[in-house]
């Protein structure tokens, strides 16, 4: 059976008109005499919508009871039994009712595209999986509703309903959309100006990319080589040379030439890894041509110019933009270039731009991977003995074994032309050889004590002794350099590998970060600066050790990252080899830099985002909790004020104790309210002293009744380090909060013990506990646990008590009481052993 064809039209916003344009491409259907259903549309009591729905066909919705209320649905088994040639299934990402035949409404799609039926839907563009974290941070909504966006790729056509968002706003305000009573709301929020725009650029780049996929594809189905210029895509070619940014800033201007313009700077680097780059000058580029819009593209490829071709092909480049090259004039007897050879290859679709610089002609220089230093001591090591070993060998030869023969002697020097080079590398060895050679020569092949050669073998041995000393020399030397080579860079990405690993864990500090700089390298010292424009002045974002560098002309060593950070390091200049490593160094240090800036913006927005949940929470307190004793008081005294009744004197004194307790009671809560105030504030200073807890509890239990407490607080008890008022208060709320949820006839227990440097406060009550789960959620602000009344308080007892107790340096916690119940227990720090004479004594009132 022949799969369905989907057709979507995708709205940059609700009430752009998709399901309107879905319905108008309905009823064209029908008067073309398509057999054109409508399996579900949601009209949303809009009237222009609701017409357009006369004329068409309707399958019957399904009827589903759930929560004893009855919701509709697509009847998607009434669809395939009525089998049309076309189905109108609106809002593609809606989540059907839970006994549904599938969970959501792109799966009910799918039946019926696998059924071979066509089907035609909508969706907007905020209910894409991917763009939920987008959308989110843009409107402050989270989507819900989502459809997986290869469900929508999978579409056979896809058609962008688009409107200014001033265009929709009016039609917002005029009522085509939602209901009057929403409207302002939904203008001053979800339809506000820039959220509309910001969602139709979202709609527009994905629609974008969905048409570059479709041209991709259909190139590559019919096997098109040729390059289709529907918009200039400008391929920039980067050696890691220090022309690359002049190529970037040129090609940036090529494309603003053109509307749509799209540059793709490209490094191409050899399989065998070496490579003449500047890792740092690389790093810069890739930063410079993402600043200005562009991509940044690495490309391995032995042959240059035609990876460089098929790459620019292969993304349907337009123009391809090189620099002059480097190469000196007598480099060019090793071929024509790589610009040459691209002009002369690109073909006639496809632009070449020779662009000049002020570094063309200068000469590449050798590559610096290529040639791994050896070390100064190896290398003098390596000239002394590829000169005097030969010197040396031939003193021995002639004094102590003369008639060895020929061919002993040139394996002996061969062998000191092989220690020359795994010692200096390439060019002792060399010298070695020639030296060897002139030697043998001379003391060794007949007739001696002169430099010519009688037997014309000993002439062609004389020319394979040279030969394969070079060789050899040359081989040996390779190696060397590569094990030695091989060694630094197995270093480097132990190191990188580390590095890397520390900041993804989070684990490394910008610091800790800069002071590995520093010990790696043995700099001086290590700092980050960064600066807010050109003309800024430079600030230090951090930095280890002595006399850091304040502007990077200031330092040895400066790597900049991006146009206004830079890594400066004092105490020596390092080796270009060193740079490599440094620079990923300092990207990594922008990367913890940034990560820490934005983790003190997710905790600003969590404080913030904590500070409305309270604010709200304490509306909510103040218009019923608060009003609950204020009710009961403005009650008693409007009785009392009465003069049509006669009041007993039992009567008023009710009345006034009702008014007291009522009192009270208001007296508390504004107290907590204000002292979570204080503790959100930061005002909380606590006068940290010594005292006895036995001085301190007592004076905490004034406001519970006296039979509904054990005390057992032991006399040999150390004295705490807190302060007392503070100390006070927490231990008050925390036995009132006992007594409240204790049973009847139970008495709660306060006791105390000391436990190393620590003592304890245990206050156990027997009532109905608190689960695991819960006991850190009841010290939250207005939080009750499970059933507890409205009006028995705001829910802040606890929350002050344990910010007062962690405020003079102790805890708070919860814990099962054996046998059922809580127990609360308070921990603080207790008094050293030895109290200074001079120490103040201060009153507990300047506490609170």
């Amino acid at each position: 059976m022949t799969r369905g064809k989907l057709r979507i039209y995708l709205g940059a916003a609700p009430g752009v008109g998709k399901t309107y344009a879905m319905l108008s491409e309905a009823h064209r259907r029908v008067e073309r005499g398509t057999d054109c259903v409508v399996a579900f549309v949601e009209h949303h009591h809009r009237p222009r919508t609701e017409v357009m729905l006369h004329g068409l066909e309707q399958v019957p919705r399904k009827e589903i009871g759930y929560r004893g209320g009855t919701f509709t649905e697509m009847d998607v088994d009434a669809v395939l039994a009525r089998r049309p040639q076309v189905a109108l299934v609106d809002e593609l990402a809606h989540t059907n009712v839970p006994g549904s035949r599938n969970a959501k409404r792109w799966q009910d799609v799918e039946e019926l595209l696998a059924a071979g039926i066509d089907v035609v839907s909508t969706v907007n563009i905020q209910h894409l999986e991917s763009l939920g974290d987008v959308v989110e941070s843009i409107t402050g909504i989270r989507q819900q509703e989502t459809v997986p966006d290869e469900v929508v790729r999978r579409a056979d056509q896809i058609e962008l309903v688009d409107m200014s968002p001033e265009a929709l706003r009016r039609r917002m305000a005029h009522g085509n959309i939602y209901r009057p009573d929403k409207v302002d709301a939904a203008l001053s929020h979800y339809f506000r100006p820039g959220n509309l725009t910001a969602l139709r650029e979202l709609a527009l780049l994905w629609v974008a990319d969905r048409v570059d996929a479709y041209l991709n594809q259909y190139r590559s189905e019919h096997r098109v080589s040729a390059i289709w210029g529907s918009r200039e895509r400008i391929v920039v070619g980067l050696t890691g040379g220090p022309e690359g940014r002049t190529l970037i800033r040129r090609a940036v201007r090529l494309a603003e030439k053109g509307a749509g313009g799209e540059v793709l700077a490209v490094y191409i680097s050899r399989s065998d890894g070496l490579t003449a780059a500047s890792p740092k000058e690389l790093a810069v580029q890739r930063t410079l041509v993402e600043d200005l819009g562009g991509t940044f593209h690495h490309v391995v490829g032995d042959d240059i110019p035609a990876a460089l071709l098929d790459f620019a092909r292969g993304v349907n480049a337009t123009q391809i933009v090189l620099g002059v090259s480097r190469r000196s004039s007598r480099q060019y007897v090793l071929g024509p270039g790589v610009g040459a050879t691209v002009a002369r290859e690109s073909g006639p679709d496809l632009d070449v731009h020779l662009v000049t610089h002020a570094e063309a002609g200068k000469g590449r220089g050798l590559p610096v991977a290529r040639r791994a230093r050896l070390g100064r001591s190896r290398v003098v090591t390596g000239w002394l003995v590829g000169v005097l070993g030969p010197v040396l060998l031939t003193w021995l030869l002639t004094g102590t074994a003369p008639d060895v023969g020929l061919a002993n002697d040139m394996l002996l020097f061969l062998t000191v032309t092989v220690a020359a080079a795994l010692l200096g590398g390439l060019f002792p060895a060399l010298a070695s050889a020639v030296v060897g050679s002139v030697l043998l020569n001379w003391y060794f092949t007949p007739p001696v004590h002169t430099l010519t050669i009688a037997d014309p073998v000993n002439i062609v041995a004389m020319a394979i002794f040279v030969s394969v000393a070079a060789s050899v020399a040359s081989v040996v030397g390779l190696a060397s350099r590569r094990t030695h080579q091989a060694a630094r860079l197995r270093a480097e990405s132990e190191i990188l590998s580390f590095l890397a690993g520390n900041v993804l864990r989070g684990e490394t500090t910008l610091e800790a970060l800069l002071d590995r700089v520093r010990e790696t390298f043995g700099m001086e010292s290590a700092a980050l600066l960064e600066r807010t424009g050109d003309t800024a002045p430079w600030t230090c974002a951090g930095s280890v050790g002595p006399r850091p560098a304040k502007i990077p002309e200031e330092a040895d060593v400066d790597v900049p990252v991006g146009d206004h950070m830079a890594l400066s390091l004092r105490g020596r200049v390092l080796p270009a080899a060193d740079r490599r490593v440094l620079a990923a160094f300092a990207a990594q240090a922008a990367v913890v830099l940034d990560r820490r800036r934005l983790r003190h913006e997710a905790d600003r927005a969590k404080r913030l985002a904590e500070g409305n949940r309270i604010r709200t929470a304490l509306l909510a307190a103040v218009s019923h909790d608060l009003r609950t004793p204020l009710a009961g008081i403005k009650a008693a005294v409007s009785s009392l004020r009465s003069d049509d009744v006669e009041w007993s004197e039992q009567d008023r004194a009710e009345l006034l104790e009702a008014i007291e307790e009522g009192a009270d009671r208001l007296d508390h809560l504004v107290g907590n309210l204000l002292d979570m105030s204080r503790l959100k504030t930061g005002t909380v200073t606590p006068v940290i002293r010594e005292t006895d807890l036995d001085e301190v509890v007592p004076m905490a239990l004034g406001g519970v009744p006296e039979d509904g407490v054990d005390l057992d607080i032991p006399e040999t008890l150390p004295m705490v380090h807190v302060d007392r008022g503070l100390l006070e208060r927490a231990v008050a709320n925390v036995v009132e909060n006992a007594v409240k949820h204790s049973p009847p006839g139970q008495k709660v227990l306060v006791s105390a013990s000391a436990l190393a440097d620590r003592v304890e406060l245990r206050v156990v009550d027997r009532g109905p506990g608190v689960p695991d789960a819960a006991k850190d959620h009841i010290f939250e602000p207005f939080q009750r646990h499970g059933d507890s009344p409205r009006g028995v308080g705001v829910g802040l007892g606890l929350a002050v008590a344990r910010g007062f107790t962690e405020a003079v340096g102790g805890t708070l916690r919860a814990e099962d009481t054996p046998g059922g119940g809580l127990t609360m227990v308070l921990a603080v720090p207790a008094a050293p052993q030895c109290a200074r004479p001079d120490h103040p004594v201060l009153p507990a009132s300047g506490t609170l």
